[in-house]
């Protein structure tokens, strides 16, 4: 009796072990070798903290990823070594990756409602295991949560669901005051200290002193410039670092190439790249566009063509080709717009920037066409410029 229960142990033993370790990145893996060491130095408590994270029972099943939006059976075949030491904007943080299938109905909560549960729910135990372990370790600056959970909502009488990304950064001083905390208005007084990011917007979850607890705030709208888009880490803008990045996804856009070229019309001296512009990385596509002769007029009445007439039909369809959660920040449309006829004027090129979150936004319908490029940066020949696409595709001039 007492050998079959030691047998029984030892095989618990044998599995948890493979499981706890398949949650945790290995220090080899990791490229900074400030990051590694931290990796290599801590591995007990990282393990012991994701022994923590995947036995909690969640309201909804929750796995550990690297990626961000994926399908519960993407994500039960995916890499799930998701707790590692990352940089972010100059910060060490530990990173925690996962996604969480709650799908919340957008008639019965806001977003904020969703975001607080969520953070109750599956945020609030990841840092609570990694915080009490991890509190101590004078090199860590801040702990770093990005969750995954979904969204429903009925689009032309059809239920869409779509994700919804949250991202949470708490200094680690704040940590150790929410791990230490003994209610409520203590743990309150901790998280107003830290940084949430929903979709790569900033949002305040929690009120200030002199309001209600129960209100959610939004923080008022980033004036312009647009922001850049949020990332959980600072991308390696270097070259090697993108045409790296581009080998890795080098199938996914021969795909996307191949699919699309009929409709994009994609030029073949300048092939798809991974760009670095305003702190973010791009998939840079370049293509042609062609305009008729009465299309003719400004540059900016052709730069809002070349948007709605062709542009805006390639985002749904280039979105349902790109792997989820890539590891770049947006899509640059590289336009190079001509109208037809010999006396039609040099080509314009037009360039829209336009960051992953907004395009997906877009695609649910969440975003109209203005406030995409709103959202994002154009350029005509090279110059920024501020687009109004009914005002200047009225601009016959």
């Amino acid at each position: 009796m007492h050998k079959s229960n030691f047998l029984l142990a030892l095989s618990i033993l044998f599995v948890s072990v493979p499981l706890c370790l398949s949650q945790v990145l290995s220090p080899p893996e990791i490229p900074d070798p400030a990051m590694r060491a931290l990796q290599q130095q801590h591995m007990p408590e990282l393990k012991a903290a994701a022994v923590d994270i995947t036995s909690h029972q969640y309201p909804y099943k929750f796995y550990l990823s690297r990626a961000l939006d994926l399908t519960e059976q993407q994500e039960q075949q995916s890499d799930q070594r998701s707790i590692r030491f990352s940089n972010f904007q100059g910060r060490t943080v530990l990173q925690v990756t996962g996604n969480y299938f709650a799908a919340y109905s957008d008639k019965t909560m806001n977003r904020n409602e969703r975001v607080e549960k969520t953070y109750l729910d599956v945020m609030l135990p990841i840092l609570q295991a990694t915080a009490a372990r991890l509190g101590t370790e004078a090199q860590l600056n801040a702990f770093a949560i990005e969750v995954s959970h979904h969204v429903r909502k009925q689009v032309l009488g059809v239920t869409m669901e779509h994700p919804e990304n949250m991202a949470l950064i708490v200094p680690r001083e704040v940590a150790g005051k929410l791990v230490a905390a003994n209610n409520a208005t203590e743990q309150l007084a901790a998280l107003r200290q830290s940084s949430l990011y929903v979709d790569g917007a900033a949002v305040s979850l929690w009120p200030p002193e002199n309001q209600p607890a129960n209100v959610a705030v939004s923080e008022p709208p980033t004036p312009a410039p647009p922001p850049v888009p949020t990332a959980a880490l600072q991308r390696d803008l270097s070259p090697a670092a993108l045409q790296q990045l581009l080998s890795q996804y080098q199938g996914a856009i021969d795909r996307i190439v191949h699919e699309l070229d009929s409709q994009a019309h994609f030029v073949s001296y300048a092939p798809p790249a991974l760009i670095a512009f305003h702190k973010a990385s791009y998939l840079q596509l370049s293509f042609s566009t062609d305009l008729a002769a009465s299309d003719g007029g400004s540059q900016y009445r052709m730069a809002a063509l070349a948007f709605d007439r062709h542009v805006s039909h390639l985002i749904r369809a280039l979105l349902v080709l790109l792997p989820p959660d890539p590891a770049f920040d947006g899509v640059v449309f590289s336009s190079t717009v001509k109208i037809a006829g010999k006396d039609s004027g040099p080509a314009q090129s037009v360039e829209f920037f336009l960051s992953l979150a907004d395009l997906r936004r877009y695609e649910q319908y969440d975003l109209t066409g203005q406030q995409l490029i709103g959202a994002g940066f154009v350029l005509i020949n090279g110059e920024r410029v501020d687009l109004d696409l009914q005002r200047a595709e009225s601009d016959i001039r």
